[in-house]
Protein backbone atom coordinates (compact mmCIF):
# COMPACT_ATOMS: atom_id res chain seq x y z
CA UNK A 1 0.00 0.00 0.00
CA UNK A 2 1.17 3.52 -0.75
CA UNK A 3 2.77 5.17 2.30
CA UNK A 4 0.96 8.38 3.35
CA UNK A 5 3.13 10.87 5.25
CA UNK A 6 0.45 13.53 5.77
CA UNK A 7 -3.37 13.77 5.67
CA UNK A 8 -4.67 13.19 2.17
CA UNK A 9 -6.31 16.05 0.29
CA UNK A 10 -7.51 13.80 -2.54
CA UNK A 11 -11.13 14.32 -3.52
CA UNK A 12 -11.63 10.64 -4.38
CA UNK A 13 -10.45 7.90 -2.02
CA UNK A 14 -10.97 4.18 -1.42
CA UNK A 15 -14.21 4.69 0.53
CA UNK A 16 -15.79 6.78 -2.24
CA UNK A 17 -14.98 4.30 -4.96
CA UNK A 18 -15.94 1.21 -2.95
CA UNK A 19 -19.37 2.64 -2.05
CA UNK A 20 -19.84 3.60 -5.70
CA UNK A 21 -19.27 0.00 -6.79
CA UNK A 22 -21.79 -1.25 -4.21
CA UNK A 23 -24.52 1.24 -5.08
CA UNK A 24 -24.39 1.81 -8.85
CA UNK A 25 -26.21 -1.17 -10.40
CA UNK A 26 -25.40 -0.68 -14.08
CA UNK A 27 -22.91 1.97 -15.12
CA UNK A 28 -19.24 2.34 -14.31
CA UNK A 29 -16.39 4.69 -15.06
CA UNK A 30 -14.82 7.85 -13.68
CA UNK A 31 -17.37 10.14 -15.34
CA UNK A 32 -20.30 8.29 -13.77
CA UNK A 33 -18.90 8.61 -10.24
CA UNK A 34 -18.12 12.30 -10.85
CA UNK A 35 -21.69 12.81 -12.06
CA UNK A 36 -23.05 11.23 -8.88
CA UNK A 37 -20.80 13.11 -6.44
CA UNK A 38 -21.12 16.42 -8.37
CA UNK A 39 -18.28 18.15 -6.49
CA UNK A 40 -15.66 15.63 -7.63
CA UNK A 41 -14.19 15.71 -11.16
CA UNK A 42 -13.69 12.64 -13.28
CA UNK A 43 -9.97 13.49 -13.29
CA UNK A 44 -9.92 13.10 -9.50
CA UNK A 45 -11.42 9.62 -9.82
CA UNK A 46 -8.96 8.69 -12.56
CA UNK A 47 -6.03 9.96 -10.48
CA UNK A 48 -7.20 7.83 -7.55
CA UNK A 49 -7.14 4.71 -9.72
CA UNK A 50 -3.69 5.56 -11.07
CA UNK A 51 -1.91 6.66 -7.88
CA UNK A 52 -2.80 3.88 -5.41
CA UNK A 53 -0.59 0.83 -4.97
CA UNK A 54 -2.76 -1.71 -3.17
CA UNK A 55 -1.32 -5.19 -2.70
CA UNK A 56 -2.95 -8.56 -1.84
CA UNK A 57 -1.57 -8.22 1.71
CA UNK A 58 -3.72 -5.09 2.10
CA UNK A 59 -6.80 -7.21 1.37
CA UNK A 60 -5.72 -9.80 3.94
CA UNK A 61 -5.16 -7.09 6.56
CA UNK A 62 -8.78 -6.07 6.04
CA UNK A 63 -10.31 -9.53 6.27
CA UNK A 64 -8.22 -11.03 9.08
CA UNK A 65 -10.32 -9.13 11.63
CA UNK A 66 -13.50 -10.99 10.67
CA UNK A 67 -12.27 -14.58 10.23
CA UNK A 68 -10.86 -17.36 12.37
CA UNK A 69 -7.57 -18.10 10.64
CA UNK A 70 -7.33 -21.66 12.01
CA UNK A 71 -9.20 -24.73 10.76
CA UNK A 72 -11.05 -23.32 7.75
CA UNK A 73 -11.30 -24.50 4.15
CA UNK A 74 -9.02 -22.75 1.65
CA UNK A 75 -10.22 -22.83 -1.97
CA UNK A 76 -8.45 -21.84 -5.16
CA UNK A 77 -10.14 -20.95 -8.44
CA UNK A 78 -10.01 -18.36 -11.18
CA UNK A 79 -12.60 -16.40 -13.11
CA UNK A 80 -12.65 -14.21 -16.20
CA UNK A 81 -13.57 -10.57 -15.62
CA UNK A 82 -15.34 -10.16 -18.95
CA UNK A 83 -14.34 -7.31 -21.28
CA UNK A 84 -15.83 -8.67 -24.49
CA UNK A 85 -15.68 -5.39 -26.39
CA UNK A 86 -12.21 -4.26 -25.33
CA UNK A 87 -9.12 -4.42 -27.52
CA UNK A 88 -6.28 -6.39 -25.88
CA UNK A 89 -3.83 -4.16 -27.78
CA UNK A 90 -4.93 -1.20 -25.66
CA UNK A 91 -4.83 -2.86 -22.22
CA UNK A 92 -1.98 -5.18 -21.21
CA UNK A 93 -3.96 -7.23 -18.67
CA UNK A 94 -6.77 -8.06 -21.10
CA UNK A 95 -6.39 -11.24 -23.13
CA UNK A 96 -8.19 -14.41 -24.13
CA UNK A 97 -8.97 -16.85 -21.31
CA UNK A 98 -11.10 -19.97 -21.09
CA UNK A 99 -14.58 -19.34 -19.66
CA UNK A 100 -16.62 -22.15 -18.13
CA UNK A 101 -19.71 -20.01 -18.59
CA UNK A 102 -19.20 -19.50 -22.33
CA UNK A 103 -17.37 -22.81 -22.92
CA UNK A 104 -14.74 -21.05 -25.01
CA UNK A 105 -11.93 -18.54 -24.69
CA UNK A 106 -13.23 -14.99 -24.24
CA UNK A 107 -11.68 -11.55 -23.83
CA UNK A 108 -11.18 -10.37 -20.30
CA UNK A 109 -8.91 -10.36 -17.27
CA UNK A 110 -8.05 -13.58 -15.45
CA UNK A 111 -8.42 -13.24 -11.66
CA UNK A 112 -7.00 -16.07 -9.52
CA UNK A 113 -8.22 -16.10 -5.92
CA UNK A 114 -7.65 -17.91 -2.65
CA UNK A 115 -10.99 -17.94 -0.85
CA UNK A 116 -11.21 -18.89 2.83
CA UNK A 117 -14.27 -20.24 4.66
CA UNK A 118 -13.76 -20.33 8.42
CA UNK A 119 -15.32 -22.61 11.02
CA UNK A 120 -17.99 -20.01 11.82
CA UNK A 121 -19.24 -19.70 8.24
CA UNK A 122 -17.48 -16.44 7.33
CA UNK A 123 -16.10 -16.56 3.79
CA UNK A 124 -13.77 -14.03 2.18
CA UNK A 125 -11.02 -13.74 -0.43
CA UNK A 126 -7.64 -13.63 1.36
CA UNK A 127 -5.20 -13.48 -1.54
CA UNK A 128 -5.38 -12.92 -5.28
CA UNK A 129 -3.41 -12.47 -8.44
CA UNK A 130 -4.26 -10.83 -11.77
CA UNK A 131 -2.80 -12.88 -14.59
CA UNK A 132 -0.09 -10.88 -16.32
CA UNK A 133 1.55 -12.55 -19.33
CA UNK A 134 4.63 -10.32 -18.89
CA UNK A 135 5.45 -12.17 -15.65
CA UNK A 136 5.79 -15.47 -17.50
CA UNK A 137 3.94 -17.42 -14.80
CA UNK A 138 1.19 -20.01 -15.03
CA UNK A 139 -1.95 -20.12 -12.90
CA UNK A 140 -0.32 -22.97 -10.98
CA UNK A 141 2.71 -20.77 -10.27
CA UNK A 142 0.40 -18.08 -8.91
CA UNK A 143 -1.44 -20.66 -6.78
CA UNK A 144 1.72 -21.93 -5.11
CA UNK A 145 2.98 -18.39 -4.60
CA UNK A 146 -0.28 -17.27 -2.98
CA UNK A 147 -0.51 -20.35 -0.76
CA UNK A 148 3.02 -19.81 0.54
CA UNK A 149 2.14 -16.20 1.34
CA UNK A 150 -1.05 -16.92 3.30
CA UNK A 151 0.71 -19.58 5.35
CA UNK A 152 3.39 -17.02 6.18
CA UNK A 153 0.59 -14.59 7.14
CA UNK A 154 -0.71 -17.09 9.71
CA UNK A 155 -3.50 -18.96 7.91
CA UNK A 156 -3.75 -22.57 9.08
CA UNK A 157 -6.38 -24.27 6.89
CA UNK A 158 -7.90 -27.62 7.64
CA UNK A 159 -7.85 -28.53 3.95
CA UNK A 160 -7.25 -26.99 0.50
CA UNK A 161 -9.74 -27.43 -2.35
CA UNK A 162 -9.76 -26.76 -6.08
CA UNK A 163 -11.04 -27.96 -9.43
CA UNK A 164 -9.25 -30.23 -11.89
CA UNK A 165 -7.21 -27.39 -13.39
CA UNK A 166 -5.16 -27.21 -10.18
CA UNK A 167 -4.88 -30.97 -9.58
CA UNK A 168 -1.59 -31.53 -11.42
CA UNK A 169 0.94 -33.73 -9.65
CA UNK A 170 3.28 -30.79 -9.04
CA UNK A 171 0.57 -28.95 -7.07
CA UNK A 172 -0.38 -32.09 -5.14
CA UNK A 173 3.20 -32.77 -4.10
CA UNK A 174 3.61 -29.12 -3.16
CA UNK A 175 0.62 -29.36 -0.80
CA UNK A 176 1.89 -32.62 0.66
CA UNK A 177 5.26 -31.00 1.35
CA UNK A 178 3.35 -28.24 3.18
CA UNK A 179 1.70 -31.00 5.26
CA UNK A 180 -1.72 -29.93 4.00
CA UNK A 181 -4.67 -32.12 3.07
CA UNK A 182 -6.65 -31.41 -0.08
CA UNK A 183 -9.76 -32.18 -2.11
CA UNK A 184 -9.40 -31.62 -5.85
CA UNK A 185 -11.47 -32.49 -8.86
CA UNK A 186 -9.76 -34.75 -11.40
CA UNK A 187 -10.54 -35.63 -14.99
CA UNK A 188 -11.91 -39.11 -15.65
CA UNK A 189 -8.75 -40.12 -17.53
CA UNK A 190 -6.45 -39.69 -14.51
CA UNK A 191 -4.63 -42.93 -13.74
CA UNK A 192 -4.89 -44.84 -10.46
CA UNK A 193 -4.03 -48.30 -9.23
CA UNK A 194 -6.13 -50.47 -6.97
CA UNK A 195 -3.57 -53.27 -7.30
CA UNK A 196 0.24 -52.96 -7.58
CA UNK A 197 1.34 -52.01 -11.12
CA UNK A 198 -2.21 -52.46 -12.42
CA UNK A 199 -3.27 -48.93 -13.45
CA UNK A 200 -6.60 -47.82 -14.91
CA UNK A 201 -8.52 -44.60 -15.48
CA UNK A 202 -10.74 -43.31 -12.69
CA UNK A 203 -13.71 -43.15 -15.06
CA UNK A 204 -13.66 -46.93 -15.46
CA UNK A 205 -13.77 -47.73 -11.74
CA UNK A 206 -16.74 -48.70 -9.64
CA UNK A 207 -16.70 -46.27 -6.72
CA UNK A 208 -18.96 -46.80 -3.72
CA UNK A 209 -20.60 -43.85 -1.96
CA UNK A 210 -18.08 -44.08 0.88
CA UNK A 211 -15.18 -43.63 -1.53
CA UNK A 212 -12.31 -45.81 -2.67
CA UNK A 213 -8.77 -45.84 -1.28
CA UNK A 214 -6.43 -46.13 -4.26
CA UNK A 215 -2.99 -45.08 -5.49
CA UNK A 216 -2.74 -42.02 -7.72
CA UNK A 217 0.02 -42.42 -10.28
CA UNK A 218 3.16 -40.41 -9.49
CA UNK A 219 1.71 -39.26 -6.16
CA UNK A 220 0.58 -41.83 -3.60
CA UNK A 221 -2.52 -43.05 -1.77
CA UNK A 222 -5.68 -40.95 -1.95
CA UNK A 223 -9.40 -41.51 -1.46
CA UNK A 224 -11.47 -41.29 -4.63
CA UNK A 225 -15.07 -40.05 -4.69
CA UNK A 226 -17.61 -39.69 -7.48
CA UNK A 227 -20.44 -37.15 -7.47
CA UNK A 228 -23.39 -37.41 -9.85
CA UNK A 229 -25.19 -34.41 -11.31
CA UNK A 230 -28.62 -34.22 -12.95
CA UNK A 231 -27.69 -32.20 -16.02
CA UNK A 232 -24.05 -33.12 -16.58
CA UNK A 233 -21.60 -36.00 -16.37
CA UNK A 234 -20.36 -37.35 -13.06
CA UNK A 235 -17.31 -35.70 -11.56
CA UNK A 236 -14.43 -37.34 -9.73
CA UNK A 237 -12.55 -36.00 -6.71
CA UNK A 238 -9.39 -37.03 -4.90
CA UNK A 239 -9.06 -36.51 -1.17
CA UNK A 240 -5.71 -36.60 0.62
CA UNK A 241 -4.85 -36.17 4.29
CA UNK A 242 -1.35 -36.34 5.81
CA UNK A 243 -2.61 -38.94 8.31
CA UNK A 244 -3.50 -42.09 6.34
CA UNK A 245 -5.61 -43.52 9.17
CA UNK A 246 -7.75 -40.37 9.22
CA UNK A 247 -8.07 -40.57 5.43
CA UNK A 248 -9.58 -44.06 5.73
CA UNK A 249 -12.20 -42.75 8.15
CA UNK A 250 -13.47 -39.90 5.95
CA UNK A 251 -17.15 -40.52 5.16
CA UNK A 252 -19.23 -39.41 2.20
CA UNK A 253 -20.97 -36.89 4.45
CA UNK A 254 -17.63 -35.26 5.28
CA UNK A 255 -16.67 -35.29 1.60
CA UNK A 256 -19.91 -33.51 0.68
CA UNK A 257 -19.39 -30.93 3.43
CA UNK A 258 -15.95 -30.04 2.05
CA UNK A 259 -17.25 -30.11 -1.53
CA UNK A 260 -20.12 -27.75 -0.68
CA UNK A 261 -17.75 -25.36 1.10
CA UNK A 262 -15.61 -25.21 -2.04
CA UNK A 263 -18.67 -24.22 -4.05
CA UNK A 264 -18.64 -20.96 -2.09
CA UNK A 265 -15.90 -19.62 -4.34
CA UNK A 266 -18.26 -19.94 -7.32
CA UNK A 267 -20.86 -17.88 -5.47
CA UNK A 268 -18.16 -15.34 -4.66
CA UNK A 269 -17.24 -15.00 -8.35
CA UNK A 270 -20.88 -14.48 -9.26
CA UNK A 271 -21.43 -11.83 -6.61
CA UNK A 272 -18.38 -9.69 -7.43
CA UNK A 273 -19.68 -9.50 -11.00
CA UNK A 274 -23.32 -8.85 -10.10
CA UNK A 275 -23.13 -6.53 -7.07
CA UNK A 276 -19.49 -5.41 -6.72
CA UNK A 277 -18.97 -3.95 -10.19
CA UNK A 278 -15.76 -5.78 -10.98
CA UNK A 279 -16.44 -5.83 -14.74
CA UNK A 280 -17.51 -2.18 -14.93
CA UNK A 281 -14.37 -0.16 -15.52
CA UNK A 282 -13.49 2.12 -18.41
CA UNK A 283 -9.73 2.53 -17.92
CA UNK A 284 -6.86 0.97 -19.85
CA UNK A 285 -3.84 1.58 -17.66
CA UNK A 286 -2.74 -1.58 -15.81
CA UNK A 287 -2.36 0.18 -12.45
CA UNK A 288 -5.82 1.74 -12.73
CA UNK A 289 -7.33 -1.67 -13.52
CA UNK A 290 -5.54 -3.24 -10.53
CA UNK A 291 -6.88 -0.54 -8.20
CA UNK A 292 -10.41 -1.04 -9.52
CA UNK A 293 -10.24 -4.81 -8.92
CA UNK A 294 -8.87 -4.30 -5.40
CA UNK A 295 -11.79 -1.95 -4.65
CA UNK A 296 -14.27 -4.51 -5.96
CA UNK A 297 -12.83 -7.17 -3.63
CA UNK A 298 -13.01 -4.66 -0.78
CA UNK A 299 -16.66 -4.09 -1.64
CA UNK A 300 -17.34 -7.82 -1.33
CA UNK A 301 -15.57 -7.97 2.05
CA UNK A 302 -17.81 -5.15 3.26
CA UNK A 303 -20.89 -7.13 2.22
CA UNK A 304 -19.64 -10.30 3.90
CA UNK A 305 -18.91 -8.41 7.11
CA UNK A 306 -22.45 -7.01 7.11
CA UNK A 307 -23.82 -10.50 6.50
CA UNK A 308 -21.73 -12.00 9.33
CA UNK A 309 -23.02 -9.30 11.69
CA UNK A 310 -26.65 -10.02 10.62
CA UNK A 311 -27.09 -6.52 9.19
CA UNK A 312 -28.09 -8.14 5.89
CA UNK A 313 -29.18 -11.69 5.15
CA UNK A 314 -27.32 -12.02 1.84
CA UNK A 315 -24.87 -10.14 -0.39
CA UNK A 316 -27.57 -8.95 -2.78
CA UNK A 317 -29.74 -7.23 -0.19
CA UNK A 318 -27.89 -3.89 -0.02
CA UNK A 319 -28.29 -3.03 -3.69
CA UNK A 320 -31.84 -4.39 -3.80
CA UNK A 321 -32.96 -2.30 -0.82
CA UNK A 322 -31.37 0.86 -2.22
CA UNK A 323 -33.94 1.01 -4.97
CA UNK A 324 -37.04 -0.37 -3.26
CA UNK A 325 -38.36 3.02 -2.14
CA UNK A 326 -37.41 4.71 -5.41
CA UNK A 327 -39.25 2.13 -7.51
CA UNK A 328 -42.23 2.15 -5.16
CA UNK A 329 -42.55 5.96 -5.28
CA UNK A 330 -42.20 5.92 -9.07
CA UNK A 331 -45.03 3.40 -9.44
CA UNK A 332 -47.32 5.14 -6.92
CA UNK A 333 -46.73 8.61 -8.43
CA UNK A 334 -47.43 7.44 -11.96
CA UNK A 335 -50.55 5.54 -10.92
CA UNK A 336 -51.76 8.63 -9.06
CA UNK A 337 -51.16 10.85 -12.09
CA UNK A 338 -52.87 8.35 -14.39
CA UNK A 339 -55.95 8.21 -12.16
CA UNK A 340 -56.08 12.01 -11.88
CA UNK A 341 -56.02 12.34 -15.68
Amino acid sequence: MREISKPSTAQCQLEHYTLFLLSEPKHGGCCRLAEILENVSHDSVNKFLLRERYEPKDLFNTVKEIINIVGGILSVDDTVVEKLYSDPKNAELIGYFWSGKHHKAIKGINLITLYYSDVHGNSVPINYRIYDKKEGKTKNDYFQEMLTEVIDWGIKPRIVTGDSWYSGVENLKFLRNQKLGFLFGVEKNRTVSTQPKNYCQVGSLEILDQGLITHLKEFGFIKLFRKDFKKEDSRHYILYLPDEDTLNQITRSEFLTIHDAHWGIESFHRSIKQVCGICRFLVRDSQAIKTHIFCSLQAFVRLEKMRSENIISNWYQVQRNLFTLVVRDYIVDNLTNACAA
